[in-house]
Order: structure tokens, then C-alpha cells, then sequence
């Protein structure tokens, strides 16, 4: 497995896997859990992608359950997670609205939850989950520098942000923010050209992608891009899943895809994107596909 240096002494591995879906299946054991971790570990993906929200506030106990019943598995795993998101659900049952909330109090209350709930001392990665348009940007900003100070988190950055969310964050923080987890597949290709990869790409700041499979309609849908697909996948003895994650691997910014899915045998698969071939033709061809039409 490919790695990510992530900072100094930190690296992620080139596919991350995601726990969003977690707490919908319909086992949810310590050991079911250490089964799909082992599964992520035995390909070298040891990169595990958490926030509070998940599973209803839950997914992030339920691993937490698997981690105290196995302990070696925490030293063999970086964990990112992510807070600012409020619904009505599990902790914050009751939230009159969804909203988001940067502030310092709850930013510095989420990690203290986070790392309870896991049974770790330290998140690898934080990530603010989505940009809030009431963010008092010195307030978060040093909220994030003092977590990162006093050893709770090793690194911080963001998801879903654009460029303005990040420079008027960043503005604020002594700490560098390290990664922008944001949507990209063929399905959500704009962030090719609108700015948002390039921008990273330009910094050096490696990219997390969500949804690199478009939520499953890639693999599910029909349709142009799910033919061509099918067609270099049939030439290259795997699924059109790899294929797809191949797409944003072959990208020189770095890109990172979070793959999501509670079936182990599924999990056991996640690596064959990189056996997958994508030279600049067949990657304009998907892409083209993507778009509907040529490229201007």
C-alpha cells in the first residue's frame, strides 16, 4: 500500500477507510468491528476515517468497543475524525435545528468525547466537518492550536471547505491545516475545475475524497459512465469499483479515497484499485464519459 506524508511524523495510507456506515450494519460487535479493521490492515490500509456524527453519535463508541476489546489494533491504525455538525440525535437529542458550531467550547467538548468514546489518548487527525458560516475564525483557530499543544490531536484541517473557509481559518492558526476532505469522483467532478483541487494541489496539502464511488451510483447506476467503466475493468481483471478509485488515484495531487462499506469481503478488495492501469487516455476516456460530452 501506497503512503501519504501527512506531516513530519505522520503518514496516511493512499486508501482510507471510512466508518460513516458503521453503525447501519447489522452487526455491530467488537468483533465484527476488529474484522473489518483486520481486513483494512492485512492490505496496509491503516488509515480509519471517524466523526462524532456518524451512526447517530454512535460510530465512534462502537469502534471504540472493537478497540478496547482488541488494544494492539490501536497502535497499528491512524484514526481522523471530525465534529461541528449538530442534529437532533444521541447527545444533542433535542437540537431544535441542524446547525453547525466552531465554537472553542464545543470544538475542545467534541475531542474530549471523541477520545473517550474510542478508548484512545490521541486523535491523529481532526477535521472541522463543514464550513460555519458563524465561525468566529480566532476563536476555532485557537481552539485547534491549543488541542494540538496539549497532545489531544496530532494534526488538524477541515472537510468540505472552499478556498475562502480555509484561508480565513488558516489566518488564525500558528498549526498548519494538513488536509481538505472533500467530494470528488465521477460522478462529482467539478472540483477538477473549479478551483478546489487545485488550490490544495498548488500547496502540497494532500486531499481526502468522500464518495469516490458517487454513493454507489457508480456501481449501481447506468449509464455512459458505468459502460466505460465496465469496459477497462473487463480489461483488467477487476470490478468497476477499482476502476473508479484508480481514476482519482492517477491524479497528481494526491488524492486519498475514502472508501466506505461493511461488507468484509467487499473490504478484502479495496486495494485492487492499485493494480488498476490508468494512463491519460483512459483517463480522459472516463472522464469524458463523466462529462457527457468531449472536453472543450
Amino acid at each position: 500500500m501506497q503512503r501519504i506524508q501527512i506531516t513530519n511524523d505522520l503518514s496516511f495510507s493512499r486508501i482510507i477507510y471510512g466508518m460513516w456506515r458503521l453503525g447501519d450494519d447489522t452487526d455491530t460487535s467488537p468483533k465484527h468491528v476488529q474484522a473489518k479493521i483486520e481486513s483494512c490492515l492485512a492490505q496496509g490500509i491503516t488509515t480509519m476515517d471517524q466523526a462524532d456524527i456518524y451512526g447517530g453519535y454512535m460510530a465512534e463508541e462502537i469502534m471504540g468497543h472493537a478497540l478496547r476489546a482488541a488494544p494492539a489494533l490501536k497502535h497499528q491504525i491512524e484514526i481522523v475524525t471530525k465534529c461541528d455538525i449538530i442534529v437532533s440525535a444521541g447527545r444533542y437529542a433535542g437540537a431544535g435545528v441542524k446547525h453547525y458550531d466552531t465554537s472553542a467550547a464545543h470544538v475542545t467538548a467534541s475531542v474530549d468525547h471523541s477520545l473517550r468514546l474510542m478508548g484512545v489518548d490521541r486523535i491523529d487527525t481532526l477535521l472541522i466537518h463543514r464550513p460555519d458560516p458563524l465561525m468566529d475564525h480566532h476563536d476555532t483557530g485557537a481552539a485547534l492550536d491549543a488541542l494540538v499543544a496539549t497532545g489531544k490531536v496530532r494534526s488538524v484541517g477541515v472537510s468540505n471547505f472552499k478556498q475562502h473557509d480555509w484561508t480565513l481559518l488558516q489566518s488564525a492558526m500558528q498549526t498548519p491545516l494538513i488536509t481538505n476532505q472533500i467530494e470528488l469522483s465521477l460522478t462529482a467532478h467539478q472540483g477538477f475545475t473549479n478551483g478546489d483541487v487545485a488550490y490544495l494541489q498548488e500547496r502540497g496539502v494532500p486531499i481526502m475524497a468522500w464518495s469516490p464511488l458517487g454513493g454507489g451510483a457508480l456501481m449501481t447506476g447506468t449509464g455512459a459512465v458505468q459502460d466505460a467503466l465496465a469496459a477497462v475493468a473487463a480489461e483488467q481483471a477487476v470490478d468497476s469499483a477499482a476502476v473508479a478509485v484508480a481514476w482519482l488515484l492517477a491524479h497528481p495531487a494526491r488524492i486519498m479515497p475514502v472508501m466506505g462499506t461493511n461488507a468484509i469481503g467487499r473490504i478484502k478488495t479495496l486495494s485492487d484499485a492499485l493494480k488498476v492501469t490508468m494512463d491519460r487516455e483512459t483517463w480522459f476516456t472516463l472522464y469524458t464519459a463523466a462529462l457527457g460530452q468531449e472536453v472543450p
